[in-house]
C-alpha cells in the first residue's frame, strides 16, 4: 500500500524559506513522475513543481524562479526548496505521482505571514 508522508512546513514570514520533504514507501520515486501540489482554502488543488524520471523539472508559473524541485532515489524522497515565500504560497502542501495522482498523504501546512 502507498504511504506518502510530507513534512517541513511551518510558519514563515514573506520573503523566508522552507524546504518540504516527502518520504515514499509502497511506491519507487525514480520510476514515476513525482510532483508536489498544493491546495489552498477554498481552492482546488494544483500541480506546482514535477520532476520526470530522467530529471526534467516544470514549474508552474507562479512559483517558477523561487522553488526547486529535487529527489533522492536512495532515500525514496522527493524535496521542495521553497524560497522568497509569498502570503498567496500558503496551502497545505502534498507530493504525489503525476499526472495520475495515487493515495494521497496528509500534507504539511505552509503560512507565510505578511
Amino acid at each position: 500500500q502507498v504511504q506518502l508522508v510530507e513534512s517541513g512546513g511551518g510558519l514563515v514570514q514573506a520573503g523566508g524559506s522552507l524546504r518540504l520533504s516527502c518520504a515514499g514507501s509502497g511506491i519507487i520515486f525514480g520510476v514515476n513522475t513525482m510532483g508536489w501540489y498544493r491546495q489552498a482554502p477554498g481552492k482546488q488543488r494544483e500541480l506546482v513543481a514535477w520532476m520526470s524520471i530522467l530529471g526534467n523539472t516544470n514549474y508552474a508559473d507562479s512559483v517558477k524562479g523561487r522553488f526547486t524541485i529535487s529527489r533522492d532515489n536512495a532515500k525514496n524522497t522527493v524535496n521542495l526548496q521553497m524560497n522568497s515565500l509569498k502570503p498567496e504560497d500558503t496551502a497545505v502542501y502534498y507530493c504525489n505521482v503525476v499526472p495520475r495522482p495515487t493515495r494521497w498523504g496528509q500534507g504539511t501546512q505552509v503560512t507565510v505571514s505578511s
